[in-house]
């Protein structure tokens, strides 16, 4: 696989200008979908080497992360005349990069294409690490393919005009980061004022955010081992995802995560002696900014179930990815049943459920 470029602009327009000079084509599109077209594109105009670029709009949100979707932008790339040679530009959050990664990278079996992320989730998550997909089946990124991005662009005044709870949303990845890195970065960022932010600091920090993951996908691509170490929250996260979008009140990728690490905080704890005082910081962190997913215990084994369905599974035992200390990972973590539903418990009693 192809090592991604990854650039934390100093100016948008000359990020782009040189990314698009690297990658020569014959024809250029950007994906945009209906928010960030009126939101974002609008930062992209006067760019001369946008001059000659065909747009592509699709809906916004996770519930167009599908089939449908994605068929369409096939659809547009094939009618806009688009080649082996074209060259695709995501603008957009996680669920742009994710799809539009996987149209570029099966449209005539590839072409190269360009990640700008505009959420914060998706420059510190999901544009990253050459993860591309859709939804299928009710299960999240059930279909894709690992296939980098030429360059991915981190364009922090994109955030501004981001609201509190998209925010959040990717501040649980950055908090993820800081758990399986280091306890200064941990620390950071649990101290940060997220009320009145500074830009300039959560700027650094993105950057910092996105080395730790950039240097896990660097030593393994392609999730045999070490990559393992980002599914922190994820396990658990994904089952809360899956179970809200079922019951028609989703809840945003990020918030189910860091209500996930409340649940695999605790089973660090309680199997790999994950420090208690580090548990309740980051717990507390979790319960001030996300409030928290209700469920009762009628639920938990529709909740096991949906965790058995998760990707990093291996014959139908859930694999966990826990901490033993702050930077300190344990991969391929099993629990029992009744260990989990333990742990839903403490979940529900900590987060006042």
């Amino acid at each position: 696989m192809s090592k991604q470029e990854v650039i934390l602009c100093e100016g948008l327009a000359n990020s782009l200008t040189h990314a698009i000079a690297k990658c020569p084509h014959d024809k250029l599109f950007i994906l945009t979908d209906e928010h960030t077209h009126r939101l974002c594109r609008p930062h992209l105009d006067g760019i001369p080497a946008l001059e000659e670029a065909e747009e592509i709009i699709i809906g916004a949100e996770d519930v167009h992360k599908n089939m449908e979707t994605l068929a369409a932008v096939w659809q547009a790339l094939s009618e806009k005349g688009a080649s082996r040679h074209s060259l695709l530009i995501n603008l957009g959050g996680g669920m742009v990069t994710d799809l539009g990664g996987f149209a570029a990278s099966t449209f005539k079996r590839g072409i190269a294409y360009i990640n700008v992320p505009t959420t914060l989730l998706a420059m510190v998550d999901a544009s990253v690490g050459g993860k591309t997909g859709i939804n299928f089946n009710g299960l999240k990124n059930e279909i894709g393919v690992f296939a980098p991005a030429a360059c991915v662009l981190l364009e922090t005044e994109f955030l501004r005009s981001l609201d509190a709870h998209n925010f959040f949303s990717g501040y649980a990845e950055m908090l993820k980061h800081g758990l399986i890195s280091t306890p200064e970065h941990l620390a950071e960022l649990l101290a940060f004022d997220t009320e009145k932010i500074d830009y300039a600091l959560l700027k650094s920090m993105v950057g910092r955010s996105v080395q730790v993951k950039e240097r896990i996908v660097e030593e393994d691509p392609l999730e045999h081992g070490i990559r393992k170490a980002l599914n922190l929250g994820h396990t658990v996260g994904h089952a809360f995802e899956s179970l809200a979008l079922a019951e028609r009140r989703p809840v945003l990728h990020g918030y189910a995560v860091a209500w996930g690490l409340v649940c695999e905080l605790y089973l660090s704890y309680i199997k790999t002696g994950f420090p208690k005082d580090k548990m309740r910081q980051t717990i507390q962190f979790v319960k001030e900014n996300y409030g928290s997913f209700t469920f009762n215990c009628k639920q938990y084994d529709q909740l096991y179930e949906l965790m058995k369905h998760d990707k990093k599974n291996t014959a139908g035992v859930i694999n966990f990815t826990l901490l033993k200390e702050v930077g300190d990972i344990c991969l391929n973590q099993t629990a029992d049943k009744e260990t989990i539903f333990e742990m839903f418990d403490f979940y529900r009693e900590c987060m006042g459920v």
